[in-house]
């Protein structure tokens, strides 16, 4: 299963369409989460012509976008939490553990700040912004790869 992981998209101050390297790997896409922050839905009606899309909230987010805070899904076999914001670097594994007791795999957002990190049998993935990477060398997505209950792949890959 081909999963494009995204956030912080920032519609339409930042994403007025989405990019020509973003669309690029959302061809294919089984599935698309998206953890937050789109600000306008048609964001998600431009995503959900690729690939099913799963969505929390951001601060950002105004009413119009429909999403719950948190989000728990299986993918694949695979157990997925998704939250926008995942709070303070330091404690931030233990604490996702704690939020998220059964999953294997935690997508969050909010910082922009590229993050693939493992620990306390649990993996934390935060895939940048594709639109508004503040103090990052380039805008990102995630692309993971899901086969049997297990995450065979995980990337950060820059589209800017």
């Amino acid at each position: 299963m081909k999963v494009v992981a995204l956030s912080d998209t920032h519609a339409p101050r930042r994403w007025r369409a989405c990019p020509p390297q973003v669309a690029g790997h959302l061809r294919g896409a089984d599935v698309i989460l998206h953890a937050g922050d789109v600000c306008v839905p048609s964001v998600l009606d431009e995503l959900a012509a690729y690939a099913p899309v799963h969505v929390v909230k951001g601060n950002n987010d105004g009413p119009d976008v429909k999403a719950p805070e948190t989000l728990e899904l299986t993918l694949d076999g695979l157990r997925v939490g998704m939250i926008h914001d995942s709070g303070p670097a330091k404690g931030r594994l233990a604490r996702m553990r704690r939020r998220f007791p059964d999953a294997d795999l935690v997508v969050f957002g909010h910082s922009h700040i590229p993050l693939d990190e493992s620990g306390e049998g649990l993996r934390i993935f935060n895939p940048g912004s594709p639109t508004d990477r503040r103090r990052q060398p380039h805008g990102t997505i995630g692309l993971l790869t899901i086969k049997g209950g297990v995450l065979t792949a995980a990337e950060i890959v820059p589209v800017t």
